[in-house]
């Protein structure tokens, strides 16, 4: 499925136009186009190859899935690979091919687990900056990608907020629940943190495409990303604090178990001497008389209510 945009004179003129109207549409300068190519066939990466003049390691790249977050620059164009990230339970990440000429921003994806229409709503929202040309476009899909990892980041965080309320519950699976966390952040900020290369490169090169009145909103671009990346440095490290804390806190829940096992055990343990001892077959005092069943009744009742009241008082029961 191929969804495009045609800019001129700082308005949208066109849209979800065929990707075969390329040719004609960059032979005026006015033009500012956009394409997306979800899953593209070969003849349509042909297409476009011929007429913008991609280099075949930038097209090599774009087919190629889990590419690290990065710019190149081709003589005639510059290429761009993003991921868009959302969690449920896990981490779904989308990759997001750009090749960006002075006219064209031609997006690739293998899957359309990334909503495009965020995309052009974005676009819509900020058309006094049309003027722009692609510059505007490629801002506008990355901010859409950068604020998809910050929306993650606050989303994993409250998650992490719930696993340090259940800490000091006896819940099951918290040591599954972190793992799954920290898995979740290590895949966050494998696709984050090279953004910030991304948008510093876009934003100190001479390359035409960031203007006066862009910079700005790319800074602003560039600080949600710095942001994301701290925040998602600092939930890996309250995990693995957590993770600990855990652990410690069923270190000492076993400590106090097995200070109630053995103070019972100790007891017990009263009435069992008391009791093995007057069951000898030797005469012993109160042998077959009757003061001496009593004896022994009162000594297992009076020795095991004072280790009660001793262990008690010592916080073991």
């Amino acid at each position: 499925m191929v969804r495009s945009r045609l800019y001129r004179d700082g308005a949208l003129v066109e849209s979800d136009f065929p990707i075969t109207r390329l040719a004609e549409l960059v032979k005026s300068p006015e033009n500012i186009i956009w394409f997306d190519l979800c899953a593209p066939e070969k003849h349509e990466i042909e297409l476009v190859r011929d007429e913008l003049g991609l280099h075949e390691l930038a097209i090599e790249d774009a087919f190629q899935e889990h590419q690290r977050p990065k710019l190149d620059r081709y003589p005639s164009h510059l290429f761009l690979t993003a991921y868009a990230v959302e969690y449920d339970e896990t981490m779904v990440t989308t990759e997001i091919d750009a090749f960006i000429t002075d006219q064209v921003l031609l997006t690739v994806r293998q899957s359309d687990s990334f909503d495009v229409s965020t995309l052009t709503a974005r676009w819509d929202r900020a058309s006094d900056l049309v003027n722009n040309g692609v510059g505007f476009l490629l801002h506008g899909l990355l901010d859409a990608v950068v604020d998809g990892h910050y929306a993650t980041a606050q989303q994993l965080d409250d998650e992490i907020e719930a696993l340090e309320d259940e800490i000091f519950d006896e819940r099951p699976n918290l040591g599954r629940k972190a793992l799954r966390l920290r898995r979740a952040l290590a895949e966050l900020r494998k696709v984050a943190l090279p953004m910030r290369e991304v948008l510093g490169s876009l934003m100190t090169t001479g390359n035409g495409l960031v203007s006066d009145e862009l910079m700005p909103y790319y800074h602003d671009v560039k600080d949600h990303a710095l942001f994301t990346f701290e925040l998602t440095e600092s939930m890996r490290e309250l995990v693995t604090n957590l993770r600990e804390a855990q652990l410690n806190v069923q270190g000492n829940r076993l400590n106090l178990i097995m200070k109630k096992v053995t103070s019972w055990a100790a007891i017990i343990a009263v009435p069992t001497a008391v009791s093995g001892y007057y069951g000898m077959n030797v005469p012993y005092p109160g042998f077959e008389q009757p003061w001496g069943v009593w004896m022994s009744t009162v000594g297992i009742v009076v020795l095991s209510v004072y280790l009660y009241a001793m262990f008690k008082r010592r916080d073991w029961l």
